[in-house]
């Protein structure tokens, strides 16, 4: 057994979540994660909302809120969708936390320590009209380098390459169009070109990795230069230094407070579980092993900038907290796009988790994204597709074999019936059954989940094959053999259950149930309510973060040490069987046109 750590992208509170969004870090990493604690490994999966920065400050104003408000309420929206979809973080928490500044805090004032944080007086852009600050990734223009016209201040996305909003060809803010002034002021920067040699050092040992992620993040690497640290803005982090924890109008920025997020979830984590230092297990042990899941737009935040800030805050000096470990790999899924098209809110081209769950099944999504997501090339999400996979596949593939076999042993039977002698054919598909363990299992493994879920349905196939071909509906007069056929099949079908667990969970525990068996198949996360930690302890000066002391937030967590684990369990015959109701819903026709209006109302 190994300790394995799942650390899921954060996503942003600053509204609800879209399908694309959980095609990248949500599904993926429960995937990964139910597998690997099934296979014997003890899995910390932590992630929670990313609450600070300028779109919430932005937004928030637009809306006549207060910036916590607003997070509030998305915070909350998040936690429900995730929970819907059975995604089974140890822990899902957040970034406004005492906890979180605590470590946050710590981490910023180690690297400062250790010499990796300069200052440097650098020029901000102002708007003209309102005289505020204007963030970085708010201002637009062409880039410098390749010339793409919609790059941000910050980064183009185009190329990859780090910028500043005053490099930006014909910069204009994209909030009003207007163009931006640049005023001098002074922020902290993290010594990235300091790391190069060890980062490359250290891609050089990386092992397995999808090549997009690798060729990307070394391309990164020969072209690094400092990048700030604090941002002119009023709502996040402050800066634990004498000269500016008071001032209310310099904080950490948003990119740097969200990466430590995985550390300062884990030691919330640990604080909650009431063995405060059982966090190190997972960043000390040099044989836990860390992956690190997203969308690619954030590659560079976790195969650069977090290893850099580990290797920093672990070194020259020793800090409280001690020496952390790397990443062992980043694991970056490519786009969803839908209909043909980039998601986009304000378009109206989304279908956020929310709606979704209120009309299908959440495994109907899992299944989808496993088998047809942007795991390693972007792909197209379309109604018509989702509708085929969903009756093709789940319905008349997989629900279909559960639904006959089952209903058939319990008209005949009432129960598991018992196995005769076995045939040259049922020794064999039992054995290709069993051989899905090491092959599945091996392809979750590499984060090859696409791979994964075919070689499943694959299986599922060969079953489907099996039944029909021994048609035990025609074995009425050889009711032994009959048995015989529906003991073979029952138990590939409880195997093909755990082999599809990861994926689908939902429908995997209705399956056991439905098999006669009792208790937790499938672990699912719950909603719990819980007192934020320490948070006076934060050294936070504005109003609106004192008051928040004593505050309450839904967090997601969960018992995963129950459930099934990865391995062939025998079925027991005289096990008492109920006709069963169909697992998974047929989508009529009239859905891909009812969507596909709702898109353009």
């Amino acid at each position: 057994m190994s300790r394995v750590l799942a650390a899921v992208a954060w996503p942003y509170a600053n509204g609800p979540r879209h399908i694309g969004h959980v095609s990248g870090f949500g599904v993926p990493s429960d995937v990964f994660s139910r597998y690997m604690r099934m296979a014997g490994h003890d899995v910390l999966m932590v992630s929670g909302t990313d609450e600070h920065g300028t779109p919430i400050q932005v937004q928030a104003d637009a809306e006549g809120v207060t910036p916590r408000e607003l997070v509030d309420r998305y915070n909350r929206v998040i936690v429900e969708d995730l929970h819907g979809l059975g995604l089974s973080y140890d822990l899902f928490t957040r970034t406004t936390t005492g906890n979180h500044y605590d470590v946050v805090q710590e981490l910023f004032s180690g690297l400062y320590d250790n010499g990796y944080i300069i200052a440097k007086t650098t020029l901000g852009a102002i708007s003209p009209s309102t005289g505020r600050t204007l963030p970085d990734r708010y201002i637009e223009g062409t880039c410098p380098i390749c010339g793409y016209d919609s790059a941000r201040g910050d980064q183009c996305d185009n190329c990859g390459n780090q910028l500043d909003p005053d490099q930006l060809i014909n910069p204009r803010s994209k909030i009003n169009g207007e163009t931006p002034e640049f005023v001098e002021t002074e922020h902290f920067f993290l010594d990235l070109p300091a790391f190069a040699d060890q980062l490359n050092a250290w891609l050089d040992t990386r092992e397995g990795w999808r090549p997009n992620v690798l060729k990307f993040s070394r391309n990164l690497i020969d072209d690094l230069q400092p990048r700030a640290i604090t941002r002119d803005l009023e709502w996040g982090v402050p800066i634990p230094l004498e000269a500016w924890k008071d001032r209310a109008d310099k904080r950490i920025y948003v990119w740097f407070d969200a990466v430590i997020g995985y550390l300062s979830a884990s030691i919330e984590w640990a604080r909650r579980s009431g063995d405060p230092q059982a966090w190190r297990q997972w960043w000390q042990d040099p044989e836990a092993q860390g992956y690190y899941f997203m969308g690619k737009d954030n590659i560079v935040f976790h195969s650069v900038i977090w290893p850099s800030i580990l290797l920093g805050y672990s070194g020259p000096k020793p800090q409280a907290l001690g020496g952390l470990n790397l990443p062992t790999e980043v694991v970056s899924s490519e786009y969803l796009t839908m209909e043909g098209k980039k998601f986009s809110s304000s378009r109206r081209v989304v279908i956020y988790v929310r709606d979704f769950l209120e009309r299908y099944d959440a495994d109907a999504l899992r299944y989808f994204i496993a088998v047809a997501g942007p795991e390693s090339n972007d792909t197209d999400f379309t109604w018509s597709e989702f509708r085929r996979r969903n009756n093709d596949e789940l319905v008349a593939g997989w629900g279909n074999l559960v639904n006959r076999s089952i209903s058939m042993a319990a008209k005949n039977f009432g129960e598991i019936p018992a196995a005769g002698e076995l045939t040259a054919e049922d020794e064999a598909l039992l054995a290709a059954v069993r051989a899905g363990f090491d092959s599945v299992g091996q392809l979750i493994g590499k984060h090859r989940q696409k791979a994964a879920i075919t070689e499943a349905m694959r299986v599922v196939g060969e079953v489907n094959k099996y039944f029909s071909d021994q048609a035990p509906w025609k074995l009425k007069e050889d009711k032994a053999r009959m048995g015989t056929v529906l003991h073979v099949a029952l138990q590939a079908v409880q195997d093909c259950n755990t082999l599809l667990t990861p994926f689908l969970p939902h429908a995997a525990q209705r399956i056991h149930e439905l098999l006669g068996g009792t208790g937790v198949h499938a672990p699912m996360p719950e909603i719990r309510e819980v007192e934020d930690l320490d948070w006076q302890a934060t050294q936070a000066t504005s109003a609106e973060t004192q008051s928040a002391g004593g505050r309450t937030y839904p967090v997601l967590t969960g018992d995963y040490t129950v459930g099934t684990k990865w391995e062939h369990v025998a079925i027991a015959a005289g096990t008492k069987l109920e006709a069963p109701t169909p697992v998974f819903k047929k989508l009529d026709e009239s859905i891909v046109e009812e969507e596909l209006a709702r898109l353009q109302s």
